[in-house]
């Protein structure tokens, strides 16, 4: 299905979503559980912070749109939740009877396209209800905008068309992400028994990547003859764009199977296919890396993320010196087993790639990496 914005109408929040309210919790009054989310200020993961136990007081029914109003770098986003949750004081539920979860995804599309407006210091809450968006609107069999006398939508009359969002969504390519894992077979972790590694004794390399300079590339149309333009963003892996292959300097290309971080924001990434890189771009290998060692392992090193800033960078000595907690090898009678020669510890402990590999991979959706 083709979109022809041309006709669209302007809808105002409040009267989009006749119930608007606010989220009612805030961490400290949650209790440990994983039967519900808590969904807050956090533009990825659909704005879930962490699961805790449902608590009726404070839950939020779903089916509706999720508007980030405050949060620095998350503010200006708006997902659709399908499910019951407890929201954060900085989010505001919008409910709507014609919204379900095709439409939905549709609307929250278009709302964050509002994000450019609001920052930290201008938050969305206060101009939630006078925010305007262009939606598909429905037309008569003439090719006239149908109106309602009601104007139960728009001053004007204008009525959204939920059937064309909820169709289009439906019409793109995707299919459900399914996985054969379950979760009573995931491996055991017991994190009280892992050892400090120095990270610059685990891996043989940490560079700085040769930059290209982004107004030196065209973006890439499709798939086809591109690369990967990996930059210090924290979305979408690191990939700023894909960029026209043939306009790359071979000698600034780099190899698949690496570890990226972004050394003023440290982000950290795996990239699973050769790249380029922007500036202030450090790249690891390792000789044990693979898409499944490298997930555990950025689990520990994006922890480091809030040490850094652009004020105090992620340099590559940083990187080197960061200590990493990791599970280790053991002989069978449960001692360590240690390397005489000290690869990779002081003491000679070695990493568990095995173990690591084989958790992830144990876990749901691990099948799908």
């Amino acid at each position: 299905m083709n979109l022809d914005i041309s006709k669209w109408q302007e809808f105002r929040v409040d009267a989009l979503f006749p119930v608007l309210k606010n989220g009612k919790a805030n961490q400290g009054m949650l209790e440990e559980g994983s039967d519900c989310f808590y969904v807050g200020a956090k533009k990825n993961d659909n704005g879930v912070m962490i699961h805790c136990a449902k608590d009726k007081s404070i839950i939020s029914k779903g089916n509706c749109i999720v508007f980030i109003c405050n949060g620095q770098g998350s503010v200006g986003f708006a997902n659709y939740m399908d499910v019951d949750f407890i929201g954060t004081t900085d989010i505001v539920a919008g409910y709507n009877k014609n919204l379900n979860k095709y439409n939905g995804v549709f609307i929250a599309t278009v709302f964050c396209r509002e994000r450019p407006k609001y920052s930290f210091g201008r938050k969305w809450k206060t101009h939630l209800k006078s925010t305007v968006a262009k939606l598909p609107t429905k037309y008569n069999a003439d090719g006239t905008p149908y109106i309602d006398e009601t104007h139960e939508y728009s001053e004007f009359g204008y009525v959204p068309d939920w059937k064309f969002m909820e169709e289009y969504i439906k019409s793109l390519r995707h299919k459900p992400l399914t996985t054969s894992n379950k979760m009573q077979n995931k491996q055991p972790i017991d994190i009280t028994n892992y050892h400090e590694f120095t990270f610059g004794k685990l891996v043989s390399k940490v560079y700085k990547a040769k930059a290209i300079n982004k107004d030196d590339l065209d973006e890439a149309e499709s798939m086809e003859d591109s690369i990967r333009y990996i930059t210090r963003t924290a979305e979408d892996n690191g990939c700023e764009m894909r960029a026209v292959l043939s306009d790359v300097d071979r000698k600034k290309i780099e190899k698949r199977n690496a570890i990226t971080i972004g050394d003023t924001t440290a982000t950290c990434f795996y990239q699973d296919e050769q790249f380029i890189t922007g500036d202030h771009m450090i790249v690891i290998r390792a000789d044990w890396l693979n898409k499944y060692t490298a997930m555990f392992i950025l689990t520990f090193l994006k922890n480091e993320q809030f040490k850094y800033s652009y004020g105090r960078a992620y340099l590559m000595d940083r990187v080197k010196e960061t200590i990493v907690k990791l599970p280790y090898k053991k002989s069978d009678d449960g001692s360590p087993l240690l390397d005489e020669t000290h690869k990779y510890s002081d003491e000679g402990y070695i990493p568990d790639w095995d173990y690591m590999e084989k958790y992830i991979k144990s876990l749901p959706y691990g099948d799908r990496i």
